[in-house]
């Protein structure tokens, strides 16, 4: 399509993984044969209008995460590099490493390996009509908002509620400067669509999918393999 701006993703894996348990961090666990993060980044690979994955891994995983872009034979890796202290400094790492070309920005969790193609393309059309555009699913259960001692201070109406999914989407431009206030000003968000929403833009949310979630469980590890199952089917 003339005048389609070049889509980048920047896959965040440098957690620790810690309510996984175990000794394998949770992107290297395997789910029906292959390391979770394998299956994410697939996706993106496989995705037509992603023209650039950089991927964001802890120190100690580059060269094994190196070896599985040799092994699983990845075309648009553009750069693995070190992540920080936090999720928010580990998406400074992936902006300063995208290549110049790149103008529209997909950031997404490396342990979140059912996104699909329509989710991608929804979120890049969003982000062109929009400050900036993330996946949600409306709650379904009633939320509460508790103090630290677990006494409820707040209903909220369930119909305003979503949970919020990646890709969180923006053009470059914007999320770069985003991030520049937040360090200038030392602030951290919860995810990067509280950064650009610090910035002063707005966030729009669009549909994503009960399916699309972060693997953090051995619940959720057979939930993957169940989904695996039915995609097979």
């Amino acid at each position: 399509m003339e005048g389609e701006r070049i889509s980048a993703a920047i896959i965040v894996a440098a957690g620790q993984g810690k309510r996984m348990g175990g000794k394998t961090r949770k992107q290297f666990l395997m789910l029906e044969g292959k390391e979770i993060l394998a299956h994410t980044v697939d996706r993106f690979e496989d995705f037509s209008k992603i023209k650039e994955i950089v991927l964001v891994i802890g120190r100690d995983d580059i060269e094994r995460v190196k070896a599985m872009v040799r092994k699983y034979g990845w075309k648009k890796i553009s750069a693995v590099v070190c992540g920080g202290k936090e999720r928010q400094d580990s998406v400074k790492c992936g902006l300063k490493a995208l290549s110049l070309a790149s103008e529209v920005v997909l950031i997404h969790d490396g342990v979140r390996p059912f996104v699909t193609e329509e989710m991608i393309n929804c979120s890049i059309d969003a982000a062109q009509n929009f400050d900036g555009c993330v996946l949600g699913v409306p709650a379904k259960d009633t939320i509460k908002i508790c103090d630290k001692d677990g006494m409820v201070l707040e209903t909220p109406d369930r119909s305003t509620v979503w949970h919020i999914q990646t890709p969180q989407t923006f053009s470059r431009d914007l999320i770069e400067k985003a991030y520049e206030k937040a360090e200038k000003d030392g602030f951290f968000g919860t995810d990067d669509a509280s950064v650009v929403e610090y910035y002063g833009a707005k966030i729009k949310v669009i549909h994503g999918s009960y399916q699309n979630i972060k693997i953090t469980t051995r619940e959720d590890i057979l939930m993957g393999a169940c989904f695996l199952e039915e995609e097979r089917k």
